[in-house]
């Protein structure tokens, strides 16, 4: 069988996906195959990729010899396939082509602008976080933090979010990858609150902690820190997906938050 016999059921050149396909078949195939390697696979064998993209196994195997040709796939000893090295510098490329600095300061415009806190961006150095970036709220009473500032990694809401994705094995900040946010009250500051969440690059590194915080009174309600995290969500969502990552995980985020779980956070943090 080969590439010009019917396609077999859910093949993705058919019809169904006529509004994905860029109209080079030849091209959609590879990407397939490409976009068939998922984050936690090392290696697939050539009967898998035919499942997962629906297509024949002869043509899986010449695609795939273009690819091992052109850096993209590595075939292994014991006959499977892996991603090639050519992905890797690609992104680096594209990593350089970004300036960090503006898709996150524009995200801290709107989000400061949208919720009258302080929003910040937080990066880690050592035991320490560091203001990357920041933006301040007209209103007179706010949290005043300058960038350049540095504060203790083990307290704060940004805090909790950069050990929790530099410390993939940490369990103490399992729930905090699961739900990519965490809010602390009072923990810097006494009549501070915050939250926060985390923002990734293309090949899924943690960049830094995107961050809202505010006097205690303010923002430690319920219905405001809710609000807060729901937004923060949002916004490292779309970073993430400006700066060439997935924002999947963070629109499943979004759908699963819920006030139980803010008031849950209030009560640990009491």
């Amino acid at each position: 069988m080969d590439e010009n016999q019917p396609s077999p059921p859910g093949d993705i050149t058919g019809a169904a996906a006529s509004e994905t396909s860029s109209g080079v078949a030849v091209l959609d195939r590879a990407f397939a195959i490409l976009g068939a390697f998922g984050p936690a696979d090392e290696r697939l064998s050539l009967t898998e990729l035919s499942r997962r993209t629906n297509l024949y196994k002869s043509t899986v195997l010449r695609l795939l010899a273009a690819l091992e040709h052109g850096g993209f796939i590595r075939k292994l000893e014991d006959g499977q396939y892996a991603i090639g090295p050519e992905p890797l510098r690609l992104a680096a490329i594209f990593q350089r082509s970004f300036r960090v600095g503006p898709v996150i300061e524009t995200m801290l415009e709107q989000i400061s602008r949208e919720l009258g806190e302080t929003a910040s961006f937080y990066v880690r150095q050592g035991e320490r976080r560091l203001v990357l970036y920041r933006v301040e709220p007209a209103r007179a009473v706010r949290v005043s933090i300058g960038v350049g500032d540095e504060f203790p990694i083990d307290r704060g809401a940004s805090g909790k979010v950069l050990l929790a994705f530099s410390e993939p094995n940490d369990q103490r900040w399992q729930e905090v990858r699961e739900r990519l946010w965490a809010a602390s009250y009072g923990e810097r500051e006494a009549e501070t609150a915050a939250a926060s969440a985390p923002v990734f690059g293309a090949m899924g590194e943690l960049i830094g902690a995107l961050t809202l915080s505010g006097p205690k009174q303010r923002l430690s309600a319920a219905p405001t820190m809710f609000a807060a995290v729901a937004t923060l969500l949002k916004a490292a969502g779309q970073a993430t997906e400006i700066l060439g990552g997935n924002r999947s995980r963070f629109d499943a985020g979004i759908s699963k938050l819920n006030m139980e779980q803010i008031i849950d956070s209030g009560a640990n943090n009491a």
